[in-house]
């Protein structure tokens, strides 16, 4: 078991779909990170009303952005919604291990054993569970750790692999996602939650 720190600071926005886009799309223009975060704010793409919230969430989505290799980022400027959507879901796990655990242990795992609903209940016994090996989850205020499930659930919600009514949906990635993902880790196909024999008949 790895018991590396979790970083745990996804308690800004959700996904970030749109300005993830704006992000990477300049980031492929300007070759350089610094330079993307200092036109990004010189310019106010986020349209944020104050300079430090600006900061913030551009630091945040740049984090995110920074798992994926050039290749990807070209991928996902170019991809339909829904791959773009997946992709930006890997980032997510990429960055944080905490999310990239639960998308294994409890949403895969959940649908691989046709328990297709997933709850807030369920998070909090992840949390709990995690808690045991992890000291620095016991250090997360309750307001906080609540922040932390809500801003998870909507990002599940955006990226379509969790309804409305708290069932979870089967992942459909395009051939060319799973085979950017496999070029990378193969592994990392079990971020979502999907069958091995579906995963066969998406790569057709």
């Amino acid at each position: 078991m790895n018991n590396a720190r979790y970083s745990m600071s996804f308690t800004t926005g959700g996904l970030f779909h749109r300005e993830s886009l704006k992000f990477a799309a300049l980031y492929l223009d300007l070759g350089e990170w610094d330079a993307t975060r200092e036109e990004i704010i010189r310019r106010n793409v986020l349209q944020a009303r104050t300079l430090n919230t600006s900061k913030r969430i551009c630091r945040e989505i740049i984090s995110r952005l920074k798992t994926l290799s050039r290749q990807e980022l070209g991928f996902l400027v170019e991809a339909n919604r829904q791959d773009q959507a997946y992709l930006l879901w890997l980032a997510v796990c990429r960055r944080y291990r905490f999310i990239a655990d639960f998308a294994v242990e409890v949403i895969r795992e959940r649908f691989i054993t046709l328990k297709t609903d997933l709850h807030p209940i369920d998070f909090d016994a992840f949390f709990n569970r995690k808690s045991e090996w992890h000291a620095e989850l016991d250090e997360i205020q309750p307001s906080t750790k609540s922040k932390l499930r809500q801003v998870l659930f909507k990002m599940l919600r955006e990226v379509d692999l969790l309804t409305e009514s708290h069932l979870i949906n089967a992942a459909t990635l395009s051939p060319d996602l799973i085979e950017a993902i496999c070029r990378t880790d193969r592994r990392e196909i079990m971020y979502f939650p999907l069958f091995e024999s579906n995963l066969k008949e998406m790569a057709r």
